[in-house]
């Protein structure tokens, strides 16, 4: 039950309700109050909605359940750093790296942690470059391009990677520092010369002048500032580039296959993409889709798994991970043969649901629990031991033990969800335990299921006369004997439903009796249109009024109809 219910939790949590996923957790706890992976699922969805009292609260009970357990350091320092506590939140990082020193989000929990503090102490992070923030700009690319020298760096694939680190790491620059080109970036973005060789700045100030002559000075030619040569690009980065570039056409003509349905010549162009070039994923996952659609799943698998833990390393755009993770989800449901088979795609798709929330992704999802419900039932049902738990509930119901009468009516329904005669008893049960709209939906669900059953008509019958709802007891009644003309109890419910319309419209009902009749009738959707309709307000207007027009009205049968409608519900009485 708690495992149901953590599902449902994570299932929203992945589609973004988080509001749902705290209820469902809530109810997961309230089931198995000593589950510290509980806990710390609903610390971060109060995290996702902004509740961090509430986060903090369940981080430190996950963390009081399981001391041991990194990942509830990970929730603690999310909740502190929430509350604007950033001294906590680096203590609680500190903590969960102890237990788990190789845990990637504790280490950038800790740096964003370390971030916030030294800002609230108006400092720069542990270990920041005072040149970092210049990275930062949106004048940096700019700024590069426009300069002759920097302007070659940008050719080189090495380097591009060396900023781009930087740009999402600013601590990272100090790494960098001991390569010229980096000290030449600097001097470029501050605006700075740098001199070659020694990567000193250059003087600014201007040489002291020696004495010279009294006489004017001769003026000398300035010297043509020579024009800054282009840096050249390495044979190594080169290399790379012409790579990339060779990978790129084999991508293309691997599509062009693709759409061909030229499935085995789109691998091999795919396959020498991934060759060329290891830090673009797309191949990868675009290999992964044929293998889909070949119908080879473990390799689609494969390759989606390398094409995740290669996006991790190289930091890709989160959609592409997002991708190849519901790419393998298709791949699994395809596997799937049994219920528990579609456990492993459900997680595959959350997961990717948590790097990117794109609707075919959820609607997969969704199509893969749906998938695992009625497999579920497929595999629940058992036609032989229905009809014992169906025996075992009518000896309950002999015995008036309604309650235990509608488990056993219950699990037989579950067992053959086709069993008419189980949804009639447990209806009958539920009439006697006065669960009357619970009754009423079992008897319609055996009429629908078995429309010659008489059973299921007088058990909703019975149901509509103790709901004091005569004229649909009738018509109940009144359907069941056009299959059993002859059914003595389908008769007497006949005779017992226009005796109290007869009565009603005899005015033979208390005042209290009659204003609660009324009171039911004006909730039914049925006689609130027949009140509503034109024509029947000026029938009624003419009741009153006319009675020799009110005579032919009489003559139309669906006049009539509705007129006993009226009277049955307690709204018009004749007289």
């Amino acid at each position: 039950m708690a495992e149901d219910a953590k599902a449902k939790g994570n299932a929203a949590f992945s589609a973004g309700r988080f509001d749902e996923a705290v209820h469902h957790f809530s109810e997961a706890i309230d089931l198995a109050p000593g589950n510290h992976v509980l806990y710390s699922n609903r610390s971060a969805a109060y995290a996702s909605l902004q509740r961090y009292d509430a986060a903090l609260a369940d981080a430190r009970k996950t963390v009081e359940l399981k001391p041991d357990w990194a990942k509830g350091y990970s929730r603690l320092g999310a909740a502190h750093l929430g509350l604007g506590d950033a001294d906590e939140a680096v203590a609680a990082y500190t903590k969960g790296l102890e237990l788990d020193p190789a845990n990637e989000a504790l280490k950038a929990g800790l740096a964003d942690a370390r971030a916030a503090a030294a800002k609230s102490r108006g400092q720069p992070p542990q270990g920041a470059s005072p040149f970092a923030k210049i990275f930062q700009g949106p004048e940096l690319w700019a700024k590069l391009t426009a300069d002759p020298t920097t302007r070659g760096y940008l050719q080189q694939p090495d380097f591009l990677k060396m900023i781009q680190d930087i740009q999402k790491n600013p601590n990272n620059l100090n790494m960098y520092l001991s390569d010229p080109r980096m000290m030449q970036v600097i001097g470029v973005l501050l605006n700075v010369k740098m001199r070659g060789g020694t990567d000193d700045m250059a003087s600014e100030s201007p040489e002291p002048e020696q004495a010279k002559p009294q006489s004017e000075p001769v003026k000398k030619t300035p010297e043509p500032e020579p024009e800054p040569q282009p840096m050249e690009v390495s044979e190594e980065g080169k290399e790379a580039k012409e790579r990339k570039a060779e990978a790129q056409k084999e991508k293309d003509l691997g599509n062009a296959a693709y759409k061909k349905k030229d499935f085995e010549t789109a691998i091999q162009h795919y396959t020498r993409a991934m060759e060329l070039d290891n830090e673009d994923i797309s191949y990868i996952t675009n290999r992964a889709a044929v293998y889909l659609e070949m119908g080879k799943y473990d390799d689609c698998i494969k390759d989606c798994d390398r094409a995740v833990e290669r996006g991790r390393e190289l930091h890709s755009d989160f959609k592409m991970i997002a991708r190849a993770l519901t790419r393998k989800g298709t791949a699994l449901m395809k596997l799937a043969k049994s219920s528990k088979d579609y456990e492993p795609a459900i997680e595959t798709f959350q997961k990717a649901l948590t790097e990117h929330r794109n609707p075919d992704t959820l609607k997969k999802l969704n199509d893969a629990e749906r998938a695992k419900k009625e497999l579920e039932q497929q595999e629940y049902f058992d036609p032989k031991i229905a009809d014992e738990e169906r025996e075992k509930g009518n000896e309950f119901f002999k015995e008036q033990k309604y309650p235990e009468a509608v488990k056993h009516y219950t699990e037989a329904v579950k067992r053959n969800p086709k069993d008419h005669k189980a949804y009639s008893n447990r209806a009958a049960c539920y009439t006697k335990l006065g669960a009357l709209p619970e009754g009423l939906k079992d008897a319609e669900k055996c009429i629908e299921l078995d429309p010659s059953f008489s059973k299921g008509y007088t058990r909703k019958g019975a149901i509509q006369f103790f709901m004091k709802e005569y004229d649909k007891a009738l018509e109940t009644y009144q359907e069941g004997l056009k299959h059993d003309p002859n059914n003595q109890e389908l008769m007497d419910g006949v005779r017992r439903c226009i005796e109290q319309i007869n009565k009603a419209n005899r005015g033979d009902i208390s005042p209290e009796e009659l204003k609660e009749r009324q009171a039911k009738g004006m909730q039914d959707p049925e006689i609130q249109n027949i009140l509503t309709d034109p024509v029947m307000r000026q029938v009624l207007i003419d009741f009153q009024e006319n009675p020799k027009a009110a005579q032919e009205h009489l003559k139309n049968p669906q006049v009539m109809n509705k007129i006993q409608k009226l009277v049955s519900a307690g709204i018009v009485q004749m007289r």
